[in-house]
């Protein structure tokens, strides 16, 4: 099969056949119909995810159909249409069955511990646990937005911020997961501001709902919410996962309030600075979020068949796997405004 393979950090991607996966005893081949690319499989490529084995398939966003099933798989059959949580659990602890894989102790992430979806087709453990059903009503491409930055953005918001209506909430950084946050605030009945460098970034956000919008270069962003919103956020969202970004996300919450940090930070100097005084005194709620696990899916997918999500509205541009290897190398420097998607059959 094709796929896009990485020989090491750094190394230009290719395109090469590959031989294809086998299903684990406990899990399944998926046939990739679509799958997304961001910022997390730039930096498994520079080299900043240790669990990565070089060389190695990228991927972790995906939806497709079930081709080979497990001997011990339960649930799903051949030609079922399905999505996975970039997080999958193991399927056999107390978290896994408490419905909590995202925080699975011996979890496995596609395109990080082992082959992803940048390729015709990708094999997923513990199905059972970890695959979710895509409605016929929702599209493929649709469902594979879901499965890292709209499913984290709705876990963020929903599961960990609790946000509710009349709220504001801050979202730093208008990429893929921050525009996801900017529809998902919106439809809790929040009022969003959202924070970012690149000003096409910041329309696509006006036009997803944010009520305000800032051009992050050359502004004190805390002080610019705190007027904005009259003391405050309620809810702030690092998207990004920056020093820079968690700070002002931090800065920009009301007393009592609650941030929500989505974005991977990177070590500097051994740990990245928080400021962790503010937090203090003003009695600030710090959250980690880490993806979705498969059990909470049901109400966001009900969601979007009523319409009240539409993550289809993010995805900007689909290439093909020759496109996508070019890609890969400089994604964090891309300045389109939206998601990008693979179609591996292109």
């Amino acid at each position: 099969m094709r796929a896009v393979v990485v020989d090491s950090a750094r190394a230009v991607p290719e395109v090469r056949e590959v031989p294809e996966p086998v299903a684990p005893v406990d899990g399944v081949v998926v046939g990739v119909l679509a799958t997304g690319m961001c910022r997390s499989d730039w930096h498994g490529w520079a080299g900043h995810d240790d669990d990565i084995t070089f060389p190695h398939v990228p991927g972790h966003e995906l939806a497709g159909e079930v081709v080979e099933v497990g001997a011990e798989v339960t649930r799903w059959q051949v030609g079922d249409r399905v999505t996975v949580p970039f997080v999958c659990g193991c399927g056999r602890c107390r978290w896994c069955a408490a419905g909590e894989a995202q925080v699975c102790p011996d979890q496995q992430q596609p395109g990080f511990t082992h082959g992803g979806s940048f390729a015709e087709r990708v094999a997923l453990h513990a199905a059972d646990t970890n695959l979710v059903a895509v409605p016929e009503q929702v599209d493929i491409t649709t469902a594979a937005a879901l499965g890292c930055r709209f499913a984290t953005a709705y876990r963020a918001l929903v599961g960990r911020a609790r946000v509710t209506d009349g709220e504001w909430v801050t979202v730093v950084g208008a990429g893929g997961v921050g525009h996801s946050a900017v529809m998902i605030a919106r439809a809790l009945g929040a009022r969003v501001v959202a924070v970012d460098r690149n000003p096409e970034a910041l329309a696509v956000a006006s036009e997803l709902g944010a009520e305000h919008t800032l051009l992050a270069d050359g502004v004190d962003v805390p002080t610019a919410v705190a007027e904005l919103t009259h003391g405050g956020s309620h809810v702030a969202v690092d998207a990004v996962g920056a020093e820079q970004t968690c700070a002002d996300a931090i800065l920009s919450l009301r007393r009592r309030g609650r941030h929500v940090q989505v974005g991977l930070l990177p070590p500097v100097d051994g740990h990245p600075r928080v400021p962790m005084s503010r937090v203090i005194g003003w009695e600030l709620d710090l959250l980690g979020s880490h993806g979705m696990a498969a059990a909470d899916y049901p109400a966001m997918i009900a969601l979007i068949e009523r319409g009240v999500l539409q993550p289809q509205r993010l995805v900007a541009r689909t290439v093909g796997l020759d496109e996508a290897a070019a890609l890969l190398p400089v994604f964090d420097r891309t300045t389109v405004a939206g998601m990008t998607m693979v179609d591996p059959a292109r």
